[in-house]
C-alpha cells in the first residue's frame, strides 16, 4: 500500500507489467496511478479488476489518448459514454485527453496528430472542449503534444495557441515537459520561453518522460529515463508547480516497479529541496 503522502503528489503510469507486484499491495513511494482510458473503457476482466483494486488504495487519473477532440467530425459519443461509465466507476481526479487529432471518418490512426495553429482550428477545438466537458459534466485536462511537423498555414505559435484553447474553453492544462524539450530541440526554440508563455495558473497536472534520439530528432517514445534537460525544466518549475500532480510516464521498455519507482522518489526530492530553499531563504 502508498505510504507516500499525497501532498508530495508524484505518481506513475500505471502499466500491465507491474499488475502482479501491485497485487501484493506492496508499500512504494508512488502517491496515485494514472491510468490510460481506452484499456479499461468498453471492457471487462482482469485489466478493469485490477484498476478498481489499485482505486481502493490510491487516487486515481484517467489519460486519454483516442477522444480526437481537435477533429471537425467532432467526438464519438460512444465513445464518450464508456468514459463517463469508467469515470462513476472509478471516481480519478483528473481526466485528460492530448490536445491533437487521431481519427478520419471513424477510422483511428492510433497516434496523436498535431493541430494547425490556426483560428478555425483553436474555435473546432473549443467546441468540442464545451460538448465533452457538457457531457462528462466536468472540466477535461488537455496535454500539449510532441510534433514532427507544422503546417505552413500556422498562424500563431504553440504556447498561444495552448494559451487561448484553455482561456477560451475554460479547460485545464497537462504540462508536459518531455514534449516541451522534443519540441524546442526539433524546431529551434527556448522551451523556457514556452513555459514562461502559457498560464501555469491553468495547468492542473505535469507529465515527466523520456525521449528518444534518431539521427538528431528527438521522438516522444516514452521509452528512456527522463534525461537531465527535462529534469532541469521540473526544478525551474518546482517552486510554481509542487502542489500540483506530476507524473513519471513510461509506455515502452518498462523496467521493473522498484527501477521506475527511483525516479518517482527523484521527482519528490526536487519538490521537496524547492519548499527547502523557500524557507530557508524566508528566515535569511
Amino acid at each position: 500500500m502508498n505510504n507516500s503522502s499525497f501532498s508530495h503528489k508524484v505518481g506513475m503510469g500505471l502499466r500491465p507489467p507491474h499488475f502482479s507486484f501491485l497485487e501484493q499491495r506492496p508499500t512504494t513511494e508512488v502517491a496515485w496511478f494514472e491510468a490510460q482510458t481506452e484499456t479499461y473503457i468498453h471492457t471487462q476482466g482482469r485489466s478493469l479488476e485490477m484498476l478498481q483494486a489499485i482505486r481502493q488504495d490510491y487516487p486515481l487519473a484517467l489519460h486519454g489518448i483516442s477522444m480526437n477532440i481537435g477533429s471537425p467530425e467532432g467526438i464519438r459519443v460512444d465513445y464518450l459514454q464508456g468514459l463517463r461509465d469508467l469515470i462513476e466507476r472509478v471516481e480519478p481526479f483528473i481526466v485528460s485527453d492530448h490536445m491533437s487529432w487521431n481519427s478520419v471518418s471513424g477510422q483511428n490512426l492510433h497516434n496523436v496528430l498535431p493541430l494547425p495553429f490556426t483560428e478555425d482550428s483553436l474555435e473546432t477545438l473549443v467546441n468540442n472542449i464545451d460538448f465533452v466537458q457538457n457531457f462528462l459534466r466536468r472540466p477535461l485536462v488537455l496535454e500539449n503534444i510532441s510534433t514532427y511537423i507544422s503546417y505552413t498555414h500556422n498562424n500563431m505559435n504553440e504556447w498561444d495557441f495552448v494559451t487561448e484553447v484553455s482561456r477560451r474553453s475554460g479547460c485545464a492544462l497537462l504540462l508536459d515537459l518531455n514534449n516541451v524539450y522534443v519540441n524546442s530541440h526539433n524546431q529551434g526554440f527556448d522551451p523556457k520561453y514556452f513555459i514562461n508563455h502559457i498560464p501555469l495558473d491553468r495547468v492542473a497536472q505535469i507529465h515527466l518522460s523520456g525521449p528518444s534520439n534518431y539521427s538528431g530528432l528527438l521522438y516522444d517514445t516514452h521509452s528512456q529515463e527522463i534525461p537531465d534537460h527535462v529534469w532541469d525544466l521540473f526544478k525551474l518549475l518546482a517552486p510554481q508547480i509542487r502542489h500540483l500532480p506530476t507524473l513519471i510516464e513510461r509506455n515502452e521498455d518498462i523496467p521493473n516497479f522498484r527501477e521506475l519507482e527511483v525516479e518517482v522518489m527523484k521527482a519528490v526530492r526536487i519538490l521537496e529541496n524547492s519548499y527547502e530553499a523557500e524557507r530557508n531563504t524566508e528566515s535569511v
